[in-house]
């Protein structure tokens, strides 16, 4: 084996690594995809042997990158249409990262990953070095160039900012199914009771549309308001079946560790719906409907087909 190969795939051994810290920085696939090529040509044109460790220069290469583009995105969505949300990915999806603990799970839910964009740039990256990849503080302040203790009263700014909501209820296939087959009988139904039982009294819905798809621009809060909103949403009209193209299909399915409606018309998904479920009920959803964010679960759901819906609409 060359040098020249060697090094490529010390890179490509990483490059799941990198893409999962990437993608919990930026909360975007496709951002986080191109911030770790970015990453690739700094390691292909670095003078690799001065590049003691690897593993941590390719650490702080990337987290460098974040922190630009986490500048830019904060000017970005300052002017962004409606509510902004992350992009949401299929389980099993390599951008997910380690899911061996909860605050691993956690830190990649859609809930927190939204809650994410309340925080400094150096606030999200130390929560999510440490929380979801163990790295000690340590290794994070000589990654940012900061001192230990600062890194700790970052660490505890950004844990106060993130964990005062609800605990999540942690699902699998199973339990996702369960919780998707039941909010999906109670948007159906055509009433608000049964949809306001499933809901937290505090529930809050929010909606992605990103100025190129239809999408309510600010959130619903409540749970008789959001049942009010889901029954609109769901209720068939020729408006809605001429908008959506076609029959539109309901699945379940896992998202960001969490259960979700997706819905599809043919092989394309149109849009997720993200339920945080909670042990007092469903306590947020999130519904994504950007096409711009739904382009890699579209791929995703085509290669992991066929899917059999619970539900067809119009």
């Amino acid at each position: 084996m060359s040098i020249r190969t060697y090094e490529a795939d010390l890179f490509e051994s990483s490059r799941g690594r990198l893409e999962a810290i990437a993608y919990r920085l930026l909360g975007s696939a496709g951002d986080a995809e191109d911030a770790v090529q970015d990453a690739y040509l700094r390691w292909h044109a670095a003078d690799r042997e001065r590049i003691e460790t690897p593993e941590a220069w390719l650490t702080k290469v990337l987290t460098n990158l974040c922190l630009n583009r986490l500048t830019s995105a904060r000017a970005r969505r300052e002017t962004y249409v409606g509510q902004w949300l992350p992009e949401p990915v299929l389980a099993g999806d390599r951008m997910l990262g380690p899911a061996d603990t909860a605050e691993q799970r956690e830190s990649v839910s859609i809930a927190v990953l939204t809650l994410m964009e309340r925080l400094s740039p150096n606030e999200r990256v130390v929560y999510v070095l440490r929380e979801a990849f163990g790295y000690a503080h340590r290794e994070i302040a000589e990654i940012l160039d900061l001192t230990e203790s600062n890194c700790q009263q970052i660490h505890r700014r950004a844990k106060q900012h993130l964990t005062a909501d609800r605990a999540r209820t942690q699902v699998d296939a199973a339990a996702a199914r369960k919780v998707v087959e039941e909010f999906l009988a109670a948007a159906l139904s055509g009433d608000t009771e049964p949809l306001v039982r499933l809901l937290t009294a505090d529930a809050v819905s929010v909606a992605d549309g990103g100025a190129r798809v239809p999408a309510r621009r600010s959130p619903v809060i409540g749970a008789l308001g959001i049942a009010r909103y889901l029954r609109g949403l769901f209720r068939p009209s020729p408006a809605k079946r001429a908008h959506a193209g076609g029959s539109v299909a309901l699945h379940a399915a896992v998202v960001n560790g969490g259960p979700a409606v997706v819905v599809a018309v043919g092989e394309r998904i149109a849009g997720v719906i993200c339920l945080d479920a909670t042990p007092d009920g469903v306590g947020a959803l999130h519904l994504q409907v950007n096409p711009d964010k739904l382009e890699r679960i579209t791929r995703q759901w085509a290669a992991a087909g066929p899917h059999r819906p619970l539900a067809q609409l119009w």
